[in-house]
């Protein structure tokens, strides 16, 4: 073999120690093989026994399975005797296995047609479900009829719960006692609290369901939270009185309109004792210890769930959905839906979670041993294998999905150990025991000959070595403690010159007892080599992937350097798109070292910067919110999504400066959202709830708009016309101003012009005061 031999290296003294170093290490139980010079390991791999002459006699052993148990699986669950259909293929293995060697078989799992239904209605009847119970008075009936449409054998059954009937959860002054609505004016009569009361066992009788349900009558508690979690665990394991079938699928139909008291609530009234996961129900079918019990916890409730095949089914209203949709991540197999305040759409969201549990199969393992890994690939409907899912979902009743299990051992425990572990798909009452024993024996222990003549009668012989007994050493217990001598000194060296077994041991009898070390093993002919004097990384011998021989690092397959602190593996550098450092980096040692710009992350998937990030978070916003785009599969959206927070709001706020405001087009419309990075390596995105959308103009418009535009053209044009001829008339006008003031006509020279003024002389002769005149009269 190439590289680091693990089986030569781990100095294994014995066949068994041997086959503990790896599952490709084989033991070579042949007497005369190598010798007391050689380094010849009797523990090799099984290539290089073969090589060296051990054909014939090598120890060994493989893992095995064994299919006990394979029954077909059943097409139809009504049609046959209930007990007898099969939903899980096999139904029984055996495996045998060596410590390390992992061995793997295939699980096929399918929901049948028309499999039997028990369910069982458990409802909060504080005061305000006073509504609810009067619209579910005719509830059985149309339930019946729906169900039956889904199922032939359909049984039905009530419950109902308020909370501990003591202080501080619900009134207990004596003017309370029978009439906890007293002064309240809004509803003064109504019964007296309880914590459980087991009204009807399941029956295929609908019209007892609905002279049940008409009887009831609601009651009032104290503070805000109900009693329901009492009421779930009495009716999970309260298996007979109840009524629940083994060969039916159990669903537990839980209806409240607030939220539920918890583990360590009960200690506000009291109540120290845990709850002890038992039924309590008493002859009048009342949970007996509502008072002297604590509220059961999420994992006992989970627990008693699993155990029994129940489906839990939370019916709440809106207002109360998410904290219930947080218990489900909490209790396997449960399923949360909206109830409207009045329950008037409960068949609807009964229907509904029925056909959601059974559209999904996931399995569970119960008693899994300490020592065993269990790992699981789920083959869904798409074909597709998906490496460390247990679970499918999107399923038609009658489809087959199947899941390979790889089992492998750890370690070996003592002598003749054996576990038995089951798989079960979550609700099934059917299941997959699987038997486990190991396989750390070599045959060749069996044939162990004490005494033996090929131990100098010193020893055990077995598996080609002598165990020799105390007070005797060496390949064939020749020699005893304590001998020594100079003839045996020079079997001890190296070379000549070096220190008898390097200095690091004694020798005794031609060989090197190497000394102890508190840091690692010594060994060799002659003490030369260790497992401890080799390279570190971080203070980790090999950097922990690899293993110390010699003072030389032999590196595991896949690692190299001189510390084995180098990958060669590219398979942590893919991306969830496929591609190698998602194209922004190269893979160096198996980390990608981002080379584009403002990338990081682990694959260099966070690059707020790059170009193309709009469309690699578009398309998880597309599978997440609206079950759409390329990768609307299930599995596949949460695979390349896990890491992305989608938060959808009326609004978009673009001013912060950290976040990458994105678009994409959707139907004439656009969609828009910004991306940014959280310190704790999530991508945040903040998506609008609506596209946004301009609505197209008519026709007439854009008829109206271009005769408008031409008509305004027009005008402005003749104003333009207008203005430049006003102007050049306003010119010439002024030019013939100018030219009439500096005209100058000779008055004279015009034959046709005549003076306003006339003038004419008049000759007269008078006396006027004896004054003579003689002259003209102007």
């Amino acid at each position: 073999a190439e590289g680091l031999n693990l089986c030569t290296s781990g100095s294994a003294t014995s066949c068994e120690e041997c086959l503990l170093i790896h599952p490709k290490c084989a033991w070579c139980s042949k007497e005369e093989f190598g010798s007391t010079k050689s380094i010849t390991s009797r523990c090799d791999f099984l290539q290089n026994l073969i090589a060296n002459g051990c054909a014939g006699a090598i120890e060994n052993p493989s893992s095995s399975i064994n299919v006990v148990k394979n029954v077909p699986l059943s097409s139809k669950g009504s049609g046959q005797s209930h007990l007898d259909v099969t939903q899980i293929m096999p139904q029984k293995v055996a495996l045998n296995l060596r410590p390390g060697d992992r061995t793997s078989f295939r699980v096929q799992v399918r929901q049948v047609e028309d499999y039997p239904v028990d369910l069982y209605y458990l409802m909060d009847l504080s005061l305000s479900m006073n509504d609810d119970l009067d619209n579910i008075r005719n509830l059985g009936t149309k339930l019946a009829e729906e169900m039956r449409k889904l199922t032939s054998n359909f049984r039905l059954g009530f419950g109902s719960f308020v909370d501990k009937n003591i202080s501080p959860f619900s009134y207990t002054a004596p003017r309370y006692q029978n009439n906890p609505c007293i002064g309240y004016k809004l509803f003064p009569s109504c019964v007296p609290s309880f914590g459980f009361r087991h009204l009807l066992s399941l029956t295929d009788k609908v019209d007892s369901f609905n002279e049940e349900v008409q009887k009831q009558k609601v009651s009032r508690n104290r503070d805000a939270p109900e009693g329901g979690f009492d009421a779930i665990l009495q009716a999970a394991v309260c298996k007979e009185k109840i009524g629940w079938r083994k060969e039916a699928s159990h669903l537990l139909v839980f209806t409240t309109d607030d939220v539920p008291h918890i583990a360590l609530d009960g200690k506000l009234g009291g109540l120290v004792q845990p709850h002890d996961g038992q039924c309590h129900l008493n002859e009048a079918n009342e949970y007996s210890a509502s008072s002297q019990l604590d509220y059961p916890s999420l994992a006992l409730l989970g627990e008693k769930l699993a155990e029994n095949n129940i489906h839990l089914i939370f019916a709440v209203t809106k207002s109360h959905y998410v904290l219930y949709k947080n218990f489900t991540a909490l209790i396997p197999g449960t399923t949360v839906e909206i109830l409207h305040k009045d329950s008037k759409n409960i068949i609807e969201l009964i229907v509904k979670a029925y056909n959601s549990i059974r559209s999904k199969v996931e399995l569970t393992v119960w008693d899994s041993p300490e020592d065993i890994g269990l790992t699981f690939t789920a083959t869904c409907q798409d074909g597709l294998s998906y490496p460390g899912l247990r679970k499918c979902g999107d399923l038609k009743i009658g489809d087959t999905v199947s899941f390979e299990v790889a089992v492998e051992a750890r370690s070996c425990p003592t002598e003749d150990t054996s576990h038995v572990f089951t798989i079960k798909p979550a609700g099934f009452r059917d299941t997959l025991e699987v038997a486990v024993t190991y396989n750390c024996l070599c045959g060749c222990t069996s044939h162990a000959a004490p005494a033996s003549g090929k131990c100098s009668g010193n020893g055990t012989y077995a598996c080609g070595l002598c165990e020799c007994d105390a007070g005797y050493l060496g390949a064939r217990c020749e020699c005893e403690e304590g001998a020594s001598g100079d003839m045996h000194h020079a079997m001890c060296r190296e070379a000549e010159g070096k220190p008898l077994c390097s200095g690091r041991g004694e020798c005794s009898c031609n060989q090197c007892l190497c000394y102890e070390s508190e840091f690692g093993n010594i060994y060799g002919p002659f003490c030369e080599c260790d497992d401890f004097s080799c390279a570190r990384y971080k203070g980790v011998l090999c950097s922990g992937h690899g293993e110390c021989h010699c003072g030389e690092c032999k590196c595991h397959a896949g690692y190299i350097g001189d510390n084995c602190n180098c990958s060669t593996e590219t398979d942590s550098c893919v991306s969830n798109d496929g591609q190698m450092c998602s194209g922004r980096g190269t893979c160096v040692c198996g980390k990608c070292q981002c080379t584009e710009p403002g990338a990081f992350g682990e694959t260099c998937e966070k690059c707020p910067t790059c170009p193309g990030i709009c469309s690699t978070k578009r398309d998880c916003i597309e599978c997440k919110l609206f079950n759409s785009g390329r990768l609307a599969d299930n599995q596949t959206c949460q695979k390349h999504c896990k890491d992305e927070i989608i938060t959808t709001v009326d609004v978009l706020e673009t001013d912060d400066p950290n976040a990458i405001l994105c678009a994409y087009p959707v139907n004439n419309c656009v969609m828009k959202f910004t991306y940014s990075e959280l310190p704790s390596g999530k991508s945040n995105l903040t998506v609008l709830k609506e596209p946004a959308c301009s609505s197209a103009p008519s026709a007439v418009t854009i008829v109206l708009a271009v005769i408008g535009s031409v008509v305004l053209i027009g005008i402005i044009l003749l104003g333009l016309w207008k203005l430049l001829v006003t102007i050049h008339d306003r010119r010439e006008f002024d030019r013939f101003q100018s030219e009439r003031s500096r005209a100058r006509y000779e008055m004279a020279s015009n034959p046709l012009y005549r003076k306003p003024i006339s003038t004419h002389n008049v000759e007269f002769t008078f006396n006027k005061l004896n004054k003579s005149y003689n002259g003209t009269i102007d």
